[in-house]
């Protein structure tokens, strides 16, 4: 597949840390408003340039586009791309007005194009293996949902003075007035919709707390939403809570509450996060009674509290996140990259191009389609607009269930592997004597 990019800022040297493991994609060239930026991109990693986004639309040799531009810019880059009889991927939110979207989807359709876009974590060893443990029934019917996406007080984070590897500053500044919601929500809704399917309904609150965000220059707007709480009800009967902020500590955790247990993912922003499941017994909801057995892990895990570590699902390119090649050389690099990796975040921002590429050339839909990514935009900007009073709403969008991708069949039988520490199996009369009167 042979593709180019519009936009080389920030996020294009996340997309790069991955680039490595993909020999079947051919990146033709890169065209940036910024020149100067082009320049270092290409100086960097000897990617062809051109001179205009004409010249890259007119290069018969690329068959997909990937957007990278400022939010402000998805729309009139996708539209004229499309125009051009190209395949889109581009990065969320497609446009921040569903009405706007929708005429991008029905322009791809005209056209005999596809129109893809981020975030591609649904594809992740994390979620899959989520995804795969509750197919099996290792929590029994799913219930409840907590997702969280809490990234640190941005007013204290420095945020103007981050930089990628070669240079390009954090966008800091659309970042904030886009708002946490438009910027991260996509990361939650995106696993949520597919495993649980469309929602039904939504309650949500978004307001701004902190004002100040201790930037170099004024923001505007400097009241977008920095938190927002999201309630969704989801036609399989589901519900959840989804949270964003730039107010309170990071915490991207996934809890999903089933009727006999729990699976808990800890980082929405990590491709190969632990994934634990905890099959409920009264010993492991016993032990939560107690303070050390809370606050102490390795004092919880004996008596089942998180449940055991499941080993992820591997998938055809589980390998690109495990390292890094051809974005930074210098040891100090190699350490902050092999840091980041194992303690941070990984994501392979690639791998929902691969995908899309995958199902091109396969002649079968998209797993996450128009009617998916439709549901997701609109769904993110209620929760963005919502507001401070609050707004219950029912959305317009709808999509039909998604599947467990066929190639999970291989994984494990999460359910019938599942078996409770010693400690919780012998502590079980105990507990049972312990509530007798």
């Amino acid at each position: 597949m042979k593709i180019a990019f519009v936009g080389c800022g920030y996020v294009f040297d996340i997309y790069m840390r991955t680039r490595w493991a993909y020999p079947e994609i051919e990146i033709c060239g890169v065209y940036d408003r910024d020149a100067a930026r082009a320049q270092v991109v290409h100086d960097h990693y000897g990617f062809a340039l051109y001179p205009s986004l004409d010249a890259l639309l007119a290069d018969a040799r690329v068959e997909v586009v990937i957007n990278l531009t400022s939010i402000a810019s998805h729309e009139e880059v996708t539209r004229r791309a499309l125009e051009a009889g190209k395949h889109v991927y581009t990065e969320k939110p497609i446009t921040t007005e569903p009405a706007r979207t929708r005429a991008l989807f029905e322009l791809a359709e005209a056209k005999g194009r596809v129109l893809a876009a981020a975030p591609c974590n649904l594809y992740s060893d994390a979620v899959m293996t989520l995804w795969k443990a509750i197919a099996d029934g290792a929590i029994g019917r799913p219930v409840l949902v907590y997702a969280e996406l809490d990234d640190n007080p941005a007013h204290l984070m420095r945020l103007d003075t981050v930089t990628s590897p070669t240079g390009a500053p954090f966008p800091y500044a659309e970042e904030l007035q886009e708002g946490c919601t438009v910027e991260h929500i996509g990361y939650h809704l995106a696993w949520l919709c597919a495993l649980f399917g469309p929602v039904r309904a939504v309650t949500a609150f978004s307001t701004c707390l902190v004002p100040d965000k201790n930037t170099p220059e004024p923001l505007h707007p400097a009241t977008t939403p920095d938190l927002s709480v999201a309630c969704l009800a989801f036609d399989g009967g589901v519900a959840a809570r989804v949270t964003c902020s730039w107010v309170a500590p990071r915490d991207h955790q996934m809890r999903v509450i089933g009727e006999a247990g729990e699976i808990s993912v800890d980082n929405v922003f990590h491709d190969q996060s632990p994934v634990f499941l905890e099959r409920f017994s009264r010993v492991s909801l016993s032990a939560r009674k107690a303070y050390s057995a809370r606050s102490q892990p390795a004092i919880g895990r004996r008596f089942g509290i998180k449940g055991r570590r499941l080993s992820l699902v591997r998938r055809w390119k589980s390998h690109a996140v495990e390292a890094e090649r051809g974005v930074g050389n210098s040891p100090k690099h190699k350490l902050v990259s092999w840091l980041r990796r194992r303690e941070v975040y990984a994501q392979d921002k690639i791998l929902g191009i691969a995908e899309m590429g995958k199902a091109l050339a396969e002649g079968r839909p998209q797993l996450m389609g128009p009617d998916f990514l439709m549901h997701l935009n609109e769904l993110t900007m209620l929760v963005q607009d919502a507001g401070a009073r609050g707004a219950t709403v029912v959305p317009t969008t709808s999509f039909a269930p998604l599947t467990l991708p066929a190639d999970l069949a291989d994984a494990p039988d999460y359910r019938a592997g599942y078996r409770a520490r010693l400690a919780e199996r012998t502590a079980a009369s105990a507990v049972e004597r312990m509530h007798r009167r």
